[in-house]
């Protein structure tokens, strides 16, 4: 693959790629119009969709950082993108141009003052996976075998000046509109920040290996912070297949099993026993190894939950709860979803809204065991999504609604439900983080 002597990290000449790659979106809008005379809707919005997704990701994988980052996290919005923007897109979690070897040594000699030879007994000067924020080098020290995340030159310094260049995508990616929009688009500028700060990742990572040690069928690499600092990390290389490729290859619905629950304790511990959450539910974030074994690899990515906002959210997870009119009302207000100078109508509109999207979203926790093999859950979410995304009703009222906390935590539960469906986990136990808590 090739290599990167250098990373855009000026405003400017970052600007300057996405406006070519504009322009070239703007070449294949007149190929798309030329191609209705000659060929069906279908095949022609098929072909801009192809070439438009193909243009935007070589685009934004030369740039990396925060502009990458989007498209990582559109690549898991299966119910609402394009198919060819989601196999494009995919291709940002594992496969983009790495950092050539003289940058990786400059990097080194920048942070540590030696080049990664005269730190390591070996390292392999080639990238094993390249992705948004940095790219990882295998190495060995002392016997053991080691994993090095190197971040990109410049990346930290850009992410404001990035994200104001794709705030059109992130926001209609994040469903955030008009007025009131900018504490919801400041609550993604700050974790993709947190993702740049390798010091805090360290920190989360070991965090979270000690707390999550006794979940079963579970495990995490070891950390090294004399080797690690502000833009490198290094913990134990980890042995198993990316939980995409297992997903894919797997034939065993035991195995499938293992993992599914082994995935679903590590989610709800988190969430109700840390309430601090991996917000970053995509497969490149974890290996799985021979014996099923599920490994998780990366934490930039870490959401806080605050009481205020998590003891509503998880009472209107009980059917009781959304049917008691009065108590549902109170809990809407306190979610910032119903406002207390909405009109009655807009009371009325809203509230019947999120009373359809919490019913189905909390489908799972009404059972003590439940199937997420079955389409059926997942083509409801993709209905109903669909749904109010055609509804013109919503067009000119302020639809903004919710705590800003729901960005992160949508994103966890939806990512995790649809990695859940991907490893084809049939009956998952959902209260089973409950046997590992420590008393």
């Amino acid at each position: 693959m090739k290599t990167l002597d250098r990373i855009p990290t000026g405003k400017i000449e970052r600007a300057s790629k996405l406006i070519s790659t504009g322009a070239k979106i703007g070449v294949n809008y007149l190929k798309y119009y030329g191609e209705k005379i000659t060929k069906t809707e279908d095949e022609a919005k098929g072909n801009l969709n192809k070439n438009n997704a193909s243009d935007i990701y070589d685009g934004l994988k030369e740039l990396k950082g925060s502009a990458l980052k989007v498209a990582q996290m559109l690549s898991m919005e299966k119910n609402i993108l394009p198919a060819a923007y989601v196999e494009k897109f995919s291709l940002s979690q594992f496969q983009v141009p790495p950092l050539s070897a003289p940058l990786v040594v400059k990097i080194f000699k920048n942070y540590f003052g030696k080049k990664p030879t005269e730190l390591f007994d070996r390292f392999n000067a080639e990238s094993t996976n390249a992705a948004s924020i940095g790219q990882v080098h295998k190495a060995s020290k002392d016997g053991k075998e080691l994993a090095v995340k190197i971040q990109y030159p410049g990346i930290s310094d850009s992410i404001s000046s990035d994200l104001a260049m794709v705030k059109p995508i992130a926001m209609k990616m994040f469903n955030i509109k008009g007025k009131n929009s900018d504490q919801y688009f400041k609550e993604v500028e700050d974790k993709l920040l947190e993702e740049t700060d390798y010091v805090l990742e360290l920190q989360q990572s070991l965090e979270i290996r000690k707390s999550c040690e006794n979940l079963p069928n579970l495990a995490f690499p070891n950390y090294y912070p004399e080797l690690s600092n502000g833009k490198i990390i290094t913990m134990d290389w980890m042995h198993g297949k990316h939980l995409s490729t297992f997903c894919e290859q797997n034939k065993d619905p035991e195995m499938a099993q293992k993992v599914g629950q082994a995935l679903w304790d590590f989610y709800m511990f988190q969430i109700h026993y840390l309430r601090k959450v991996h917000a970053d539910p995509h497969p490149g974030n974890f290996l799985v190894s021979e014996d099923g074994t599920l490994i998780a690899i990366d934490f930039g990515c870490m959401k806080a939950i605050p009481e205020e906002f998590y003891v509503p959210y998880f009472e209107l997870s009980l059917r009781e709860n959304l049917d008691n009119k009065e108590f549902f009302d109170q809990k809407l207000l306190e979610l910032e979803i119903i406002r207390e100078d909405d009109s009655a109508e807009e009371k009325e509109f809203f509230t019947q809204i999120f009373y359809e999207l919490l019913y189905l979203f909390t489908t799972p926790f009404q059972e003590e065991n439940f199937d997420f093999s079955d389409n059926t859950f997942f083509e409801a979410i993709a209905d109903l999504g669909q749904k109010y995304a055609k509804n013109t009703q919503m067009k000119g009222r302020n639809a903004n609604r919710g705590s800003k906390h729901f960005i992160y935590m949508n994103r966890t539960f939806f990512g995790l439900y649809s990695l859940m469906h991907d490893i084809n986990a049939k009956d998952v136990k959902i209260n089973n983080y409950k046997n590992f808590i420590k008393n």
